[in-house]
């Protein structure tokens, strides 16, 4: 099968919607054309007649403050109340049985019940409360136990293995104990995908199963927002006590609007102290007396709640059965996308037969009932090592695929499956590591993983996207068999006991690696010829990350001279190349380098990632005239003056660089016009302000400009990026393989936007550089391609050239360090 085409004949099976699902990407997710978005888990999308729907609604309403007795607040007062319907008929169930409590999320909705819940503190005349929560939690569930410490409730944690492999009775006469426990576990792993048994449920409320051996009554917290998203949850069966959710999670819009469904049951048992706006029947400002309102709704939401959003999920609803035909059919169309990436994925071996991916994952993917729409993995190398989490992700976004990245808010499971212990997170966090940052290997180990996730408008086209970006990024295609086109494995389709049984063997609780024997085609493995990770920059940029900047140097000893031979300015950010044989260096770099950016109609940087016609505009410098001269086919040219606008009437905004906040000012209408029309989308063109320039603490410095402050110009890591021409030579033959048609050097030159392109005796001779002489200027280097000035010793004019002699001085080791810096490394 070697260089057959990525593609397959016959789809999963339970994919679609039984009609076109083409045909509705292209109507209602039209913003999806050219991207691959797999990260449902973290947000879903909305469709396009969703907004139409509700825009239209608002158009055509008057919808005034509920707590007012006026026409329009009655209207909002009435669709509310519908919504509430709306909602619990959604989840199997009635306002008998349950109450909806409006909050801003799903974490707002814990929190409610960590403060709400009637807890027995320590001290007491009877036991004492405990909550217990699932180690494979969000950081929302965790976070609840901070509001029991204050309230004197010892909080216990439970892995899942723990209550899997035995069932803890509690016996009949510890069950008349009245005192209140709460258990949380979430019905799917963010994680990981796993669908936790829904029986615990009602085993664990009636005494048949106990999270730890106390007397007592114990209430579960189904911790909902990742399984509602894509499953069915019937709450008429599986009776859990509390139940967050996010409703982002299951439409994509509204965002910052969540809700709690309480049991009526332990409704009258809930304490709340704080009273807001609306939720009161009366109360004395000047004395301690306070009536709530009668409905379980109304004394929990305090202030006028977000009406408007709440009216969307009315048409979110409405729209959402339309396009799918409800939740079921949602579950087994994700689920068969699912299970068939992981299939494939799973048999990726390299030539030594090792596998290509580590699954994160408690099941074989074979029934959706225990398994939902999530891959966690990690990419290896040949050798069995994990390539970071980070290199993934950007080389995902170079293919416009959407993934996210870490430990997904959920560190129990992190650490439960990729075997990190208490010591390794507090030595990680020494080490300069924190939730959310790029920092993904320390001391060889991950600290994190790759997620993807599918949504009702995922296609099986997404499916292979990401798969082909596995392949050409980790092997040759010439050598590639990929059993795309066959039949994948036949699914699970006959419900399975919901009691656990199906995750009793200890085995599934661990990482797993590969699921062999997999009916895929003839095949149950795939041949490959590894040539690495493209490109071939990530590993050594790792290492030239935690090079040690200590090292007293010394002077290069080869008598090969080196010289520049290229000089690049790139006026506007993201925009193309303005090629000079001189030029000015100034306090931020090369003069005017990188002093203008685009920017969208919300203020945020643009770049070629998100519209690539920016390489088309071509600025250029006319430093007679005082003139940047913008260009572009089948546009007029333009001019903007060099003449900094520090008058009353420039708009002033603040943005934000990679992790950098500056101040900028607009630079009119006329330019916010011309690049408009140009992209097609409403964009502005703003420039750096004079007076606030972006200025960042430069690191590991030595000698008298240790911790000076640095001036930055727009730009992401530092005033001048360096490449040698022998490096990326050396590149060019790596990698020329697997081009269908070979790159020149000098459009692979242009590829990387360096200030300066020098030419060296020998590739990446300057990862082993501290600092470097071009004329009378001095760069101090960081990884050896990033440079920053240096104070100038001399009187000559600050001018670089094309042509001037290189003269580096070398680092004497490089002794390998942890890395000592969590700062975003981002591409501009």
């Amino acid at each position: 099968m070697a260089g057959q085409p990525l593609s397959c004949r016959a789809s999963p099976g339970g994919y679609g919607y039984g009609g076109d699902l083409g045909g509705l990407r292209e109507r209602e997710f039209p913003r999806l054309r050219g991207i691959t978005y797999l990260d449902h888990a973290g947000a879903t999308l909305f469709p396009d007649s969703l907004l139409k729907a509700f825009t239209e609604d608002l158009r055509n309403n008057v919808y005034g403050n509920p707590h007012s007795q006026n026409i329009s607040s009655k209207l909002t007062y009435d669709t509310i109340e519908h919504v509430r319907y709306r909602i619990l008929q959604h989840f199997g169930t009635t306002s008998e049985d349950y109450t909806v409590i409006f909050t801003s999320g799903c974490t707002a909705a814990l929190k409610l019940v960590a403060e709400a819940f009637p807890w027995m503190p320590e001290g007491s005349k009877q036991p004492s409360s405990r909550f217990c929560y699932l180690t494979d939690s969000h950081t929302s569930v965790v976070g609840m136990r901070g509001i029991t410490a204050s309230m004197n409730v010892l909080s216990v944690p439970v892995k899942p293995k723990e209550l899997l492999s035995e069932k803890n009775w509690l016996p009949a006469e510890e069950q008349n104990c009245t005192t209140p426990h709460l258990f949380s576990y979430p019905a799917q792993s963010n994680f990981s995908g796993t669908k936790y048994p829904l029986s615990w449920i009602q085993d664990i409320k009636s005494g048949k199963l106990c999270p730890i051996k106390m007397p007592g009554k114990w209430f579960v917290l189904l911790d909902a927002a990742s399984y509602v998203s894509c499953s069915p949850l019937d709450l008429g069966v599986h009776q859990a006590d509390f139940i967050p959710i996010s409703f982002y999670k299951i439409f994509g819009f509204p965002t910052g609007l969540g809700a709690l469904l309480v049991n009526n049951r332990i409704a009258p048992l809930l304490r709340k102290t704080y009273f807001g706006g609306g939720t009161a029947a009366a109360y004395l400002a000047g004395a301690d007396f306070y009536f709530p309102k009668k409905s379980m709704a109304e004394r929990f939401e305090d202030g006028t709640v977000s009406f408007l959003d709440i009216i969307a999920l009315k048409h979110g609803f409405d729209v959402l059965e339309k396009l799918t035909g409800g939740m079921e059919k949602i579950k087994q169309h994700t689920f068969a996308l699912a299970h068939y990436t992981y299939n494939v994925l799973s048999t990726l071996k390299y030539a030594n037969g090792a596998p290509v991916v580590r699954i994160y994952s408690d099941t074989d993917f074979s029934n959706p009932d225990v398994q939902g729409p999530i891959i966690n993995f990690n990419v290896l190398d040949e050798n069995g090592e994990v390539i970071g989490f980070s290199q993934v992700e950007k080389m995902a976004s170079l293919h416009n695929i959407h993934v996210r990245t870490g430990c997904f808010c959920n560190t129990g499971a992190c650490q439960m499956h990729l075997g990190i212990s208490d010591e390794d997170i507090q030595r990680n966090l020494q080490a300069g590591h924190v939730c959310g940052d790029d920092i993904d290997i320390i001391d060889g180990r991950p600290t994190g993983s790759v997620r993807i996730s599918f949504g009702y408008m995922s296609s099986f086209e997404d499916a292979q996207t990401f798969l082909k970006f596995i392949v050409a990024t980790r092997f040759s295609n010439s050598d590639t068999e990929i059993p795309f086109q066959s039949s994948v494995t036949k699914l699970t389709t006959e419900p399975v006991p919901d009691d656990g049984t199906y995750f009793k063997n200890a085995d599934k609780l661990s990482p797993r690696t590969h699921i062999s024997d997999r009916e895929l085609g003839n095949n149950s493995s795939v041949t490959v010829k590894t040539v690495g990770w493209q490109p071939a920059e990530s590993e050594s940029e790792s290492i030239r990350a935690t090079i040690s900047e200590t090292a007293v140097p010394t002077c290069r000893g080869d008598g090969n001279p080196i010289t520049v031979t290229n000089i690049f300015l790139y006026p506007i950010k993201s925009c193309s190349a303005f090629e000079v044989t001189e030029w000015p260096v100034g306090n931020q770099g090369l003069l005017y380098d990188r002093n203008w950016m685009v920017v969208n109609q919300n203020g945020v940087c643009l770049t070629q990632k998100q519209e690539p016609r920016l390489c088309l505009v071509n600025p250029s410098i006319d430093l007679k005239q005082k003139i940047m001269v913008i260009q572009a086919e089948g546009m007029d040219t333009i001019s903007v003056s060099l003449e900094e606008n520090t008058g009353k009437e420039a708009v002033i905004c603040e943005s934000k660089v990679c992790s950098h906040r500056v101040k900028t000012y607009d630079c009119g209408e006329k330019t916010a016009g011309w690049f408009s029309m140009f992209l097609g989308r409403p964009c502005r063109l703003i420039r750096q302000c004079p007076d606030k320039k972006n200025s960042m603490q430069h690191k590991n410095t030595k000698g008298p400009t240790c911790a000076t402050s640095i001036s930055l110009s727009l730009v992401n890591e530092a005033q001048y990026l360096l490449i040698n021409v022998a490096s990326i030579l050396q590149l060019k033959e790596h990698i020329s393989a697997r081009l269908e048609e070979p790159l020149e050097m000098e459009e692979l030159i242009r590829r990387f936007r360096a200030n300066i392109v020098i030419s060296a005796p020998e590739s990446f001779e300057e990862e082993e550089w501290a600092e470097i002489s071009i004329g009378a200027l001095r760069f101090q280097t960081n990884f050896g391609v990033y440079l920053m000035n240096q104070p100038l010793c001399s009187s000559f004019p600050d001018t670089l050239s094309v042509g001037s002699q290189v003269l580096p001085v070398l680092k004497e080791n490089t002794e390998i360090q942890r890395p000592t810096s969590s700062e975003e490394k981002c591409s501009g």
